[in-house]
């Protein structure tokens, strides 16, 4: 089922509410007292909210076979759960939540408990659930609805400011956000206080277990002087951007070897118009870093095993993605065995975990190292630069491939846009660049 925009911002409202909801109700079973488990000061667990809606994009045609549906929803529940708790600590340098005394965990983030619960919970959401939200959002005016939602946004943008800013006044650091939370000072001393009174003691009883990361080792003192010093140091930006760009073209190059090997032909497998990148392998390679970072001394089968879930989930996703966003397939592995709806197989998926094993136990050290030793100024300067040509490069080929469909459909061009994507990215260059892009029942 293709979603509309509109739907799918009031159905993460929806779950968001009703993911509070059950974190209150669980927070109360435990504790004997209303205790308001969101995140925000309002009554919203976006967490819920944005988990649920990447499962009704992405898994929504899985609904005819239980079983990978609750996999799927196992797997995106999983990784949205890990990389917010990734993304809280890395801000705010606070633990919500903890699992490390729980069987089957990673870094205390993620459990097999919490996995197999969002599992359930996208099953009882896509059968059941869902279809009774949508009936209800249907019967909404159009108008009182679109009212509704632009409401609902500024109250969750107000409350995202007001927490984080308070949050980060409490921790007295990130001079950005700091400004944000002097902003409130200047407007009314006596209501930031009390912002940052209230959500300091609520966070304290929400999250009774909630770790404050402070730095009192020389080790980690360390690690914040080479931050300063040298370029690129651990999992910084400047890495994961140089990481996705040399992922994105050695993957395009493995991709074009391959296939000269096994079709006897050389064929473009570049994601982009400009140059020979393929994104999918350099975001997979940037998430698999910025996920399996903090996991890269553990045991092999561990980075194997993520390696094959965590592949295979984002292969699914990039297939549903690109057929939603551009009307087109650019694979399909519906004559190999093992394979779901075409978008993944069995081999492939091992093939990602072989990858990842690969990525973090060989290569990733090497490469590290060698991003580190660029000199600071002239790497920073060099990511700034590499950064605005892969977004415009991406901005290009979107247009591109969304003028390629239109084309397909007969439709002709509107703008001078339109007519420059028509006079340079013709239909021949475009079928040069994506040999295997196939037009989907519904655009032709």
């Amino acid at each position: 089922m293709i979603y509309t925009s509109y739907e799918l911002v009031w159905l993460f409202f929806v779950y968001s509410f009703l993911g509070w909801c059950l974190e209150v109700v669980y927070a109360g079973a435990g504790q004997k007292e209303f205790v308001n488990r969101g995140f925000l000061n309002g009554i919203l667990c976006p967490v819920y909210g944005f988990a649920m809606v990447f499962m009704l994009v992405f898994m929504d045609s899985l609904k005819e076979s239980w079983f990978y549906l609750f996999l799927g929803c196992l797997i995106v529940g999983t990784v949205t759960e890990l990389a917010t708790g990734l993304a809280l600590e890395k801000i705010f340098h606070l633990r919500l939540w903890d699992y490390s005394g729980k069987k089957f965990q990673a870094g205390g983030y993620v459990c097999a408990a919490a996995s197999i619960a969002w599992g359930i919970l996208g099953l009882i959401v896509i059968l059941f659930l869902n279809p009774c939200f949508l009936m209800v959002i249907w019967k909404i005016p159009g108008l009182l609805g679109v009212v509704i939602l632009i409401v609902l946004m500024v109250i969750l943008a107000a409350d995202t400011l007001t927490t984080t800013a308070a949050l980060l006044k409490i921790k007295n650091q990130s001079p950005a956000f700091l400004e944000i939370a002097e902003g409130f000072t200047h407007a009314s001393k006596s209501l930031q206080g009390i912002i940052v009174r209230v959500v300091h003691r609520r966070m304290n009883r929400a999250f009774p277990g909630m770790k404050k990361r402070e730095v009192q080792t020389e080790e980690e003192q360390q690690e914040l002087v080479f931050q300063k010093t040298i370029f690129a140091y651990g999992c910084s930006f400047h890495k994961i951007l140089w990481i996705f760009v040399l992922g994105a073209f050695f993957g395009d190059l493995t991709e074009t070897v391959f296939c000269r090997i096994t079709m006897d032909r050389w064929m473009s497998r570049s994601s982009v118009v400009y140059g020979p990148f393929s994104l999918v392998w350099g975001i997979g390679v940037a998430g698999a870093t910025i996920l399996l970072y903090q996991y890269r001394n553990r045991e092999d089968r561990y980075i194997f095993l993520a390696g094959t879930f965590l592949g295979g989930a984002y292969e699914y996703i990039c297939s549903v993605f690109t057929e939603l966003a551009f009307g087109t397939v650019f694979w399909d592995y519906s004559k190999i065995p093992f394979n779901l709806g075409g978008r993944i197989n069995l081999l492939y998926c091992f093939f990602w975990g072989i990858a990842a094993w690969v990525w973090m136990k060989l290569l990733y050290p090497k490469v590290s190292s060698w991003i580190e030793e660029v000199p600071k100024k002239a790497g920073t300067f060099l990511s700034y630069v590499v950064l605005i040509f892969m977004v415009w490069n991406v901005l290009v080929s979107g247009l591109a491939l969304a003028r390629y469909s239109e084309r397909a459909q007969g439709i002709p061009a509107e703008n001078r846009v339109s007519v420059w994507i028509d006079k340079t990215f013709p239909d021949q260059r475009m079928e040069a660049i994506y040999p295997n892009a196939k037009m989907t029942e519904e655009v032709l």
